[in-house]
């Protein structure tokens, strides 16, 4: 049987059988125009020849300029190439070959250079229960050809050894293992921030494929600028194969786009909303820190997350706080990933309905590090969700016909969870409480 909560989950999912037995699959695939005669799975390795409809990713000379769309026939994989090229060209701002050469890519953020060496990068990819995922996370990550790369897995709280395994068996040498035993995603990624040695620390979720300049735009974003604090990438869609992952895609999806931007107090200090709505600059699938400009904020807070009441919003309040501590956020399209969306209908609108739980609990986080900040807040409230409801509704309705009913229930769940956020927050505090309580007790008998 279902309870209550399962019935509204049900009742809110997209999922009319005319509309899923009417859904084509996308292929999503790769095309650099330096080498347009083939086409690559999202991570670059090997080629692939799709029929029917593809989506790709155009770059030059690795560079990710933007998506277009055509539909291939079977056995005709040349006539797709030429319309993917044609649709390029047609779409978006493609450089003369000659100009766009790979040492002055456009869009590249770059502002005082810094005359240091090479930038040490540690990447952590928190995981839990989910081998098969993590797998190929790893396969991919260790693709990248910089060469001052750490990695470590953090396994939160796992069921088994089987993560644990994995790692000694088939990354022996090349991946730390961690164990992280309290549940929470802030709590796994502290664990890692607290055993890196990179002077940059990337985090990756364990459901990404991870493309092979990843590590190296992320350190370049670093090492352009001393002022920045964090960078975030590009996240891209591995996958479009059911209707719920094309749904998430045209609902918001995870991209910000393909121009690089940054961020600042410095630019703009008499806005005190831009400290509030920072999830433009990025998402927590895709982020990497100084590591000494985050372990001096004290990490992530543990009260938010996945794996908390809160559900999620640590990767906001993050921002939040590099940019309130004076630091620049920079948005690198470079450093790109690919991100496996839910397949399900239900997964879908738990996950849609966490975005607003996660969000709500980051606004609730945000005041209560900055208690001043209260009132500029509240007073631009009400703005705030006039604008995000106008964006929702203009996604909604500009998306296929049969699919708006479908964005407008998801707007509905996020704005239901975001009323909800608050509450998890309060609550995972009061959940922290209880842990530290527990470990302080249990430290105490043990020294007794």
């Amino acid at each position: 049987m279902m309870n209550g909560s399962d019935r509204r989950t049900a009742a809110a999912c997209p999922r009319p059988a005319a509309r899923d037995s009417l859904y084509t699959p996308v292929r999503v695939v790769e095309l650099d125009l330096d080498e347009p005669s083939g086409l690559r799975p999202p991570g670059g390795l090997g080629t692939v020849d799709p029929a029917g409809r593809v989506l790709a990713l155009v770059r030059l000379h690795g560079h990710p300029l933007g998506l277009v769309k055509a539909t291939g026939t079977a056995g005709d994989s040349a006539a797709l190439r030429r319309a993917l090229v044609d649709a390029a060209h047609r779409e978006l701002r493609v450089p003369a070959l000659s100009t766009a050469t790979p040492a002055a890519r456009p869009g590249r953020v770059g502002r005082a250079r810094v005359p240091a060496g090479p930038v040490t990068v540690s990447v952590v990819i928190c995981t839990r229960n989910r081998t098969d995922q993590l797998r190929s996370c790893l396969d991919s990550l260790l693709r990248n050809g910089y060469p001052h790369t750490e990695v470590l897995v953090v396994d939160n709280a796992p069921q088994s050894d089987a993560t644990e395994r994995l790692v000694a068996t088939r990354y022996r040498d090349r991946v730390r293992y961690l164990r992280e035993p309290v549940p929470g995603l802030s709590r796994a990624r502290n664990r890692g921030l607290s055993a890196v040695r990179g002077e940059v620390v990337a985090f990756a979720d364990d459901d990404l494929i991870i493309d092979g300049a990843w590590v190296e735009a992320l350190a370049g974003a670093f090492d352009a600028d001393d002022r920045i604090g964090c960078v975030t990438g590009l996240v891209l869609p591995a996958e479009l194969d059911t209707p719920a992952q094309a749904a998430l895609e045209q609902y918001g999806g995870y991209s910000r786009g393909f121009a690089a931007r940054d961020w600042s107090l410095r630019e703009r200090p008499d806005d005190p909303l831009m400290r509030f709505s920072v999830g433009r600059f990025g998402s927590g699938a895709n982020m990497a820190f100084r590591t000494a400009v985050l372990r001096g904020l004290g990490g992530f807070d543990p009260a938010t997350g996945a794996g908390t009441p809160a559900r999620g919003g640590e990767e906001l309040l993050a921002f939040f706080q590099i940019l309130d501590a004076g630091h620049t956020v920079a948005y690198q399209p470079d450093a790109i990933v690919w991100h496996r969306h839910p397949r399900t209908c239900d997964a879908l609108t738990r996950q849609v309905f966490n975005f607003g739980v996660g969000f709500g609990a980051y606004l609730t986080a945000a005041v209560s590090h900055r208690p001043g900040m209260l009132t500029a807040l509240v007073r631009r409230v009400p703005g705030g969700l006039r604008r995000w409801q106008t964006v929702r509704h203009h996604r909604a309705r500009s998306g296929p016909a049969d699919g708006e009913s479908v964005l407008l229930s998801l707007g509905r769940r996020e704005f239901r969870g975001l009323l909800v956020g608050p509450f998890g927050y309060l609550l995972s505090l009061w959940h922290e409480h209880t842990v530290r309580t527990g470990d302080h007790r249990a430290h105490t008998g043990s020294a007794s």
